[in-house]
């Protein structure tokens, strides 16, 4: 059994008679990257306040290695915050230092490492610049470099690449990739839903305040929706009613919605007796944007 690092249970929230959270219960284990997915006001932010101890719970637990957060835990977590909070009147460098040192780091340790990752993001040349004079794209490296300088073995990140344009949205995917390979465990919030399918491993998507997806990227994406098989080919494509519904059908590729207790195998042995050439028989999944979305609109 994986080793959970993060575990939530049973965890609750109010602000007066809004109830913001209610009864969610998930885990991250060691090592993974998680996202944690929901429209705006579903409750992630408020959950991870919580955790961080930010906040307090209405009910439930929120542990960290088995414990409630405490001080102790800061020099080996990393926290990016939704609201963005450095100096803007200091240098970058001097704030670079100096978070590093609140984080256990010596002066010389954090000069050198914040050298170093300032030329890796492309901002070497700002070390004497007043970080008021940053474009918000390079404050948000900044404020991630804060994040990782004492290199956590846990980082939870809020909306991390809010503000970013592609190019740096890539840059910084990819320093989360070292991360993990590094057996760092990161949580992360976002509503890039290629990010997730990138990076995650697994996944909790909340709506109200309640969970309504929990597992492995594939796992939820095999356990949503309608059955749908998708099929690439040659030739006529048949209609067969007794089996199956065309749902499209254009381009030499059909995707069918096989009738109830119907199954695949059946479907594809039946393509096997027509003049058909299939090039590629698989079931259709959703991508998690169109699940977002379904899930979103859904007024159950």
């Amino acid at each position: 059994m994986p080793e959970s690092i993060i575990k939530i249970s049973n965890f609750s929230k109010s602000f007066g008679s809004h109830q913001v959270v209610t009864d969610l219960s998930f885990e991250v284990n060691q090592g993974e990257t998680f996202a944690f997915l929901g429209a705006n006001g579903s409750g992630k932010t408020t959950t991870i306040r919580c955790l961080l101890g930010l906040l307090e719970a209405d009910g439930g637990s929120l542990l960290i290695n088995g414990q409630h957060y405490n001080t102790s835990m800061a020099k080996t977590l990393g926290y990016l915050p939704e609201e963005r909070g450095i100096y803007t009147d200091s240098y970058v460098l001097e704030t670079m230092t100096y978070f590093g040192t609140l984080k256990g780091l010596s002066v010389t340790e954090a000069n050198k490492w914040s050298v170093g990752y300032l030329e890796r993001v492309g901002l070497g040349d700002k070390q004497k610049s007043k970080v008021k004079e940053l474009s918000s794209g390079q404050q948000q490296k900044i404020q991630l470099g804060l994040t990782m300088i004492n290199e956590p073995k846990l980082m939870v990140l809020d909306e991390p690449t809010k503000g970013l344009d592609p190019v740096n949205r890539k840059l910084l995917l990819d320093l989360l990739q070292e991360r993990k390979t590094q057996d760092s465990t990161i949580i992360f919030i976002t509503h890039q839903m290629e990010e997730v399918e990138k990076l995650a491993d697994r996944l909790v998507m909340i709506k109200n305040g309640k969970a309504v997806l929990y597992g492995g990227l594939q796992e939820v994406r095999e356990g949503f929706g309608e059955n749908r098989i998708h099929v690439s080919f040659s030739g006529r494509f048949p209609n067969n009613p007794k089996l199956y519904q065309v749902a499209s059908l254009e381009n030499n590729e059909a995707e069918l919605v096989p009738n109830d207790n119907i199954e695949t195998g059946s479907i594809f042995k039946y393509l096997g007796t027509t003049d058909l050439i299939v090039t590629k028989f698989e079931r259709a999944l959703p991508s998690l944007q169109e699940m977002f979305v379904a899930i979103q609109q859904n007024n159950d």
